[in-house]
């Protein structure tokens, strides 16, 4: 490709939860799976975040966490075995310092942390909105897509309004407390997003593929949705 499309990847800065008090960060495979579409693409891929700095992943999604929850993630552990990968998350540029006129499509990544670290960051929401009003493609996966309960356009309506979208879902949530034992998120996107007027959020079955693009917005329910809602930005893009 003479001129690849380029692609920017907003990843949450480590945090601790307030819920939890567990180390929380970005989801492994919302990121890997997403890139590998990106790269098989042929496209340029920037990976940044909204105060810059080494990212971590939540324990959980790691393919070599004792935990053994993310094990099968061969796409994962092969990033992570990628010594010029993983540099790129070792010191990642703050999201003041890159311009979305750069870019032709953008990709929130899940995880615990943005629940925490972005659901009230204006600065995302405001990139995130103005890049969306430019009439790029803009998408989020899974708990990433928490932005979109807030993120509003210059009209000062909701980017969702009049929207289908997706995120993480609340039978998701509650197999995932089940399976913990114990509370995990400070709020559920599902049920913060059916309080919305004029929006229409809609999930698959747990654990099951499913992405939506209405117009320029893309949206994966769940880390196993990353490589799809992926593979929608390409079919944008071409």
């Amino acid at each position: 490709m003479s001129n690849p499309r380029r692609i920017l990847m907003i990843v949450s800065n480590p945090a601790t939860s307030p819920v939890t008090g567990w180390p929380i960060g970005f989801w492994w495979a919302e990121l890997s799976h997403a890139y590998a579409v990106f790269e098989q693409a042929g496209y340029r891929i920037d990976i940044v975040s909204p105060d810059g700095g080494k990212l971590e992943a939540d324990g959980y999604s790691d393919p070599e966490d004792e935990s053994g929850y993310s094990v099968q993630d061969t796409i994962s552990l092969a990033f992570k075995n990628d010594p010029a990968k993983m540099q790129r998350l070792d010191n990642t540029p703050a999201l003041a310092d890159v311009r979305p006129d750069d870019y032709d499509a953008l990709f929130v990544v899940g995880g615990q942390g943005p629940m925490v670290t972005m659901i009230d960051d204006e600065r995302v929401h405001r990139f995130v909105a103005e890049f969306y009003e430019a009439g790029k493609v803009t998408a989020a996966v899974c708990h990433g897509t928490c932005i979109l309960l807030k993120t509003r356009l210059s009209t000062g309506d909701l980017l969702v309004k009049g929207k289908r979208w997706t995120g993480f879902a609340d039978s998701e949530e509650a197999y995932v407390e089940q399976a913990v034992g114990q509370k995990i998120q400070p709020f559920w996107i599902e049920t913060e997003a059916r309080k919305i007027a004029e929006t229409r959020f809609e999930v698959a079955g747990p654990l099951e593929e499913h992405a939506i693009r209405d117009g320029n917005l893309i949206t994966g329910q769940q880390q196993v949705s990353a490589g799809a809602a992926a593979r929608e930005i390409v079919a944008a893009l071409s």
